[in-house]
This record gives structure tokens, C-alpha cells and sequence, in this order.
């Protein structure tokens, strides 16, 4: 039996107590990998003012990039549903793919057979080490959630993810969909 309280596909909340942390506070992480040797995610509600045609020369689509997490920021990752047309992509969980043949995108992106909403581009991804993350969790570091349609969250372009989310978790977490990022600013 595994002592993982997390698997690959699962979705972090920050708790609303983290804060003080850029990358972090207010966060939603789509676990992309997870196994004994470390966890590997990517921050999809933090938008950066460049586009992917910003970052890339050549490449004529400005789809959004997204804050993927403070390490490989000097790199693009992508996610997405379209491994029919990108080879070499590794399942998340539930159609939700990561990475793939970087060429074979551009080709697809080309053909018009990628759209926007089925590919979410992030500059840098989030890791932890081996039982890191099960530390942070069982510390009430992160929120885990498992019954989401993760097709969905690509979809999503908005900030206020987290926000819906801890609204959707009822409870005490109700009064902090409201209270400011900074609570000092209240």
C-alpha cells in the first residue's frame, strides 16, 4: 500500500494560510507526474503578460502563457488533449496529456488541427522532491482534489480559479473566496 496522499492527475489548492509566496499563494497545480523519486506539476491559474509568439520566434499564435512554477523558467511546457497530433505525449490522467514532439505541434498548430482551448503553454513547472510534497500536504499546505474535470481547467483562461474552487469547498473556506490576496490590504 502506498503512503501517497497524491497522484498524478490530482489537483492542489494552496491553502488560503499560504501566502508570502509569489508562485504559490492563491495557486492551482495540476500534477502531471508523481512517484517515489519526486512530483512534478504545473500552476494553472497565473497568467504572464507574454504570449507564446512573444517567447518564440517563427511561432504566429498568441496563446497565453502561464506562471508554470519557479523551476525551468528558461523553458516552455505545454498540456494538453491532442496526442493524436503531437507524438511522444505522456497521459496525465483522463485525456489530459503532457509535452510531446515540440515540431509536430507547430505542424498541427500550422494545420489549425490544435485550437486554443485544447493546449495551455506555461513557462517554468513546479517539482518536489521525493515525499516533499505528502510533507506539504499533510502540513495543510495544499488542498488535494480528485473529482475534477481536468478537460475543464485548460479551458479556463480566468484568475479566479482558486477562488471558485475554495468557494465550490463550502464551509470555512467560504469567508476566504472573498478576502483580498493580501489581507493587510483589507
Amino acid at each position: 500500500m502506498s503512503d501517497s496522499l497524491i497522484q498524478k492527475g490530482h489537483v492542489l489548492l494552496a491553502e488560503p494560510a499560504l501566502t508570502g509566496d509569489v508562485s504559490f499563494s492563491r495557486a492551482v497545480i495540476l500534477i502531471a507526474e508523481h512517484n517515489p523519486k519526486g512530483s512534478v506539476g504545473f500552476i494553472l491559474n497565473k497568467p504572464l503578460t507574454y504570449t507564446l509568439d512573444e517567447l518564440i520566434e517563427d511561432i504566429n499564435y498568441p496563446f497565453p502563457v502561464f506562471n508554470g512554477g519557479p523551476v525551468g523558467q528558461d523553458n516552455i511546457y505545454f498540456i494538453h488533449t491532442a496526442p493524436e497530433v503531437i507524438p511522444g505525449s505522456i497521459e496525465i490522467s483522463d485525456g489530459i496529456y503532457w509535452g510531446g514532439d515540440f515540431n509536430a505541434l507547430l505542424e498541427a498548430l500550422e494545420q489549425q488541427l490544435v485550437s486554443e482551448n485544447q493546449i495551455k503553454f506555461f513557462l517554468g513547472y513546479t517539482g518536489w522532491s521525493e515525499k516533499q510534497l505528502n510533507g506539504e500536504i499533510k502540513s495543510n499546505s495544499w488542498i488535494t482534489i480528485n473529482d475534477i474535470d481536468i478537460k475543464t481547467l485548460i479551458q479556463q483562461q480566468n484568475q479566479s480559479l482558486w477562488k471558485d474552487r475554495i468557494k465550490a469547498l463550502g464551509g470555512n473556506y467560504l469567508i476566504w473566496s472573498n478576502t483580498p490576496e493580501n489581507p493587510s490590504l483589507n
